[in-house]
């Protein structure tokens, strides 16, 4: 069935996730162009601009996508969900995928996406330059197969993370694991270990398994 929907695409590869509780996975990563926020942290800015990429549509993108076989679909950006055509997309690519995973800001209303997506939602801290952006609705949408992800970049945001998690003890469903994650340029991953080993916050160290296996600077991956 063809699907009219169209939607700015900044890059499709094969990759290894590097993130998220399926970390290590295989998968075929569909990145949409453009976002709204500006994090200090950005380690795609070139997929900032609306206007990178090209436009493709929703039914290209799931032949091309499908044709690679990979077990797992990673949709990220970018923001996905400031395009209106990502809507569509993630419902078509849940048709023909087995895993479909979302990485998004946490800035869109998750409410509406496909029942299939597992969805990643990035809480901006304080140092990220965008807590103001964070939709905190978002919260009671999450079920079992999303999970939350909090990238810290000082001793005051893992406090802030802390402190924002004791606030969420009620509205987070426990079957959500959240992530701790560094920027490891300005936070060093032991330190944060050992902080959490301290502390014994509900969640989870993760690094970047993708910049471990190529490199910080390697595009592509």
């Amino acid at each position: 069935m063809t699907v009219r929907a169209r939607v700015r695409i900044h890059e499709i590869y094969d990759c290894i996730q590097g993130e998220s509780t399926l970390a290590g996975m295989p998968c075929t990563l569909v990145r949409l162009a453009g976002c709204p926020l500006n994090c200090t942290y950005c380690d795609t800015p070139e997929a900032i601009p609306f206007d990178s990429g090209e436009w493709m549509n929703v039914t290209d993108i799931v032949t091309e996508v499908s044709g690679r076989k990979r077990p797992l679909i990673l949709v990220s950006g970018g923001e996905p969900l400031a395009q209106k055509g990502c809507a569509p997309l993630l419902h078509a690519l849940a048709k023909v995928s087995p895993l479909l995973q979302l990485e998004t800001s946490g800035a869109f209303d998750i409410s509406g996406t496909h029942p299939a997506v597992r969805r990643i939602v990035d809480i901006k801290t304080p140092d990220s330059g965008e807590e103001a952006r964070n939709y905190w609705s978002n919260i009671e949408h999450l079920k079992s197969g999303d999970e939350v992800k909090i990238v810290l970049c000082s001793r005051k945001d893992y406090v802030w993370a802390l402190q924002t998690l004791s606030r969420l003890e009620r509205t987070l469903a426990p079957e959500v694991p959240v992530l701790f994650s560094p920027v490891e340029s300005r936070l060093p991953a032991s330190e944060l270990a050992d902080w959490m080993l301290q502390d014994g916050p509900p969640a989870r160290l993760q690094l970047q398994m993708h910049k471990h296996i190529w490199g910080a600077e390697a595009t592509h991956v």
